[in-house]
C-alpha cells in the first residue's frame, strides 16, 4: 500500500511540474489536461483524501486559468456517484462547492453541486438545512443556464419550502417563474443562436421536459393554495394542469382533474371570474362523461333555489371519493364550504326574484332558522356579494339597491319626458281624428 502511495505521489509530483511550465505558458489545453490527469490519478488509486487535497491546491494556483478550474470541477463532479460513502461523497460535495463559491464561471456547477447536497440532507431527514442550501443560490440570474433547469431549480426551492411549511417563502420563490413561460415553443428557440451572447448549456438528462415542469408547478401552487384554502387559485390551478397535451389525451388522468376542477368551482366563493370559468367549464364536451358533475354545475348557474339535503344525499358519496382520486381529498373544511356556497347561491336566487321578502320566509326558503338566515345574509352584505337592508323589528329584508339624489332625479326626468311624449302623440292623434270628422260633416 505505501508503495502504491509513493508511486502515486511520485506521478502527482511529475504532472505538478507539467501543470505549472504549462501554466506559466498559457496553454489552455495542456494545463486542463495536466489538472484533470492528477484528478483522473487520484481516482484510479481511491485516494479520496488526497483528490480533495488536489482539487483545493490547484485552484488556488498563482494565475491559475479560468479553463483549467471549469475543466478540473467537471470532471471531479463525475467522480461523486463513485465514492464507496456517504461521508466520502458529501466531503468531496463540500470541496468541490468551496472551490467554485464565488466563481462566475463554475456558477452553474456550483448551483448543481447544492443541489445534491441538498438532497442528501433531504434523505437525512434535514430538511430545514435543505431548504437554506438550496436558497443561497439564485439560479434566475445564471445566463449560461438551460430555461428548463432554471424551472426545475427554483421548483426544487419551492417545494422544499412547503416541505418546511414556510409559505412566505415559497410564494416569493413562485414568483420568480411566470406561468407563460410554460407556453413557450422550445423548437422555435433553438433555430435562433445568439451571437456574442453567452453559450446556453444542455439541460442533465435527469430534468424534465417543460411540460412536464408545468405540471410540477402547478401541483407545488395547489400545495400552496391549499393551505389558504384559496379554492379559485386551487381550480385555476387544476384548469392548467387539464390543459397539458398529455392529460387531454388520457381520459384516466383527466376524468380525475376535470372532477377536481368542478368540486372547486362550486366550493369558490361567487364572483365574475369563478362565474366565468364555471360557465366555460359547462361548455367543455368532456364534461359529458361526468354527467352528474355537469348536472350540479347546471344547477349552479339555474336561478333556482337548490335544496341542500337533496343535494348532499346525491353527492356525498361522490364527495367522499375524493380522497381515493388524484389530487386526493379535498380541503378540510371543504364539506362545510359546499354548504355554505348553497346557501349564499339561494339567498342571490331570491334577491332575483324578490325586492322586499320577510326574514321568516327567506329562513323557509332556505330552510335555516331565522338566525341563521340573518347571519348568512349579514356576511354577504358585508363581503358586497350583494345588497340588501334589515328591518329588524318588523322582520323584512329588503333588496332594492340605494338610489342617490341625481340618480332619483335623472329617473324622474327620463319619465317626465316620457309623459310629456304621450301627451303629445295623444293630442297630435286627437287634432287628427277632429280634422277627419270635419272633413266628414263637410262632405
Amino acid at each position: 500500500m505505501d508503495g502504491n502511495k509513493g508511486n502515486l505521489e511520485a506521478a502527482i509530483e511529475q504532472l505538478l511540474n507539467v501543470e505549472k511550465q504549462m501554466r506559466f505558458a498559457g496553454d489552455v489545453a495542456e494545463t486542463k489536461k495536466a489538472v484533470t490527469d492528477i484528478l483522473q490519478l487520484c481516482f484510479e488509486a481511491k485516494d479520496w483524501k488526497s483528490l480533495n487535497e488536489q482539487i483545493v491546491n490547484l485552484s488556488k494556483k498563482r494565475g491559475q486559468l479560468k479553463q483549467a478550474v471549469t475543466a478540473m470541477v467537471q470532471q471531479a463532479m463525475q467522480y461523486i456517484d463513485e465514492t464507496p460513502d456517504l461521508e466520502t461523497r458529501i466531503e468531496l460535495i463540500k470541496t468541490l462547492n468551496s472551490v467554485s463559491a464565488g466563481k462566475i464561471y463554475v456558477e452553474i456547477e456550483r448551483a448543481r453541486l447544492i443541489k445534491k447536497l441538498a438532497k442528501i440532507k433531504e434523505e437525512q431527514g434535514l430538511i430545514a438545512e435543505a431548504a437554506d442550501l438550496m436558497q443561497e443560490v439564485a439560479v434566475e440570474t445564471f445566463g449560461a443556464m438551460a430555461k428548463t433547469e432554471k424551472i426545475a431549480f427554483i421548483l426544487e426551492q419551492v417545494r422544499l419550502c412547503l416541505d418546511r411549511q414556510d409559505y412566505v417563502r415559497a410564494q416569493i420563490l413562485s414568483r420568480k417563474i411566470s406561468p407563460r413561460v410554460f407556453d413557450a415553443d422550445t423548437s422555435k428557440e433553438k433555430k435562433k443562436p445568439k451571437e456574442g451572447d453567452n453559450v446556453v448549456e444542455e439541460p442533465p438528462a435527469d430534468i424534465p421536459s417543460l411540460l412536464e415542469l408545468k405540471r410540477i408547478y402547478y401541483e407545488l401552487m395547489i400545495r400552496y393554495y391549499f393551505h389558504n384554502n384559496d379554492y379559485l387559485e386551487i381550480c385555476r390551478c387544476y384548469k392548467a394542469i387539464y390543459e397539458i397535451p398529455s392529460i387531454r389525451e388520457n381520459p384516466s388522468q383527466w376524468i380525475p382533474v376535470l372532477r377536481k376542477i368542478c368540486w372547486y368551482l362550486i366550493l369558490a366563493p361567487h364572483d365574475p371570474m369563478q362565474s366565468s370559468l364555471l360557465n366555460s367549464t359547462l361548455e367543455d364536451k368532456n364534461l359529458s362523461e361526468i354527467p352528474k358533475f355537469k348536472l350540479l354545475l347546471k344547477q349552479l348557474v339555474t336561478m333556482e333555489v337548490i335544496q341542500w339535503t337533496s343535494l348532499w344525499d346525491s353527492y356525498r358519496d361522490e364527495f367522499e371519493n375524493e380522497k381515493n382520486m388524484l389530487g386526493g381529498s379535498l380541503a378540510d373544511k371543504a364539506a362545510e364550504d359546499l354548504r355554505q356556497r348553497i346557501i349564499e347561491h339561494n339567498i342571490l336566487v331570491v334577491s332575483n326574484y324578490y325586492s322586499r321578502i320577510t326574514l321568516k320566509r327567506l329562513a323557509e326558503l332556505l330552510c335555516l332558522t331565522v338566525q341563521e338566515a340573518e347571519k348568512h345574509l349579514s356576511e354577504m352584505v358585508v363581503s358586497k356579494a350583494l345588497v340588501a337592508k334589515i328591518d329588524r323589528p318588523m322582520g323584512i329584508v329588503c333588496f332594492q339597491v340605494a338610489k342617490d339624489s341625481n340618480e332619483i332625479l335623472n329617473s324622474w326626468s327620463v319619465n317626465l319626458e316620457k309623459l310629456l311624449d304621450l301627451v303629445e302623440k295623444s293630442c297630435h292623434q286627437i287634432h287628427k281624428e277632429t280634422m277627419v270628422h270635419k272633413a266628414a260633416l263637410k262632405v
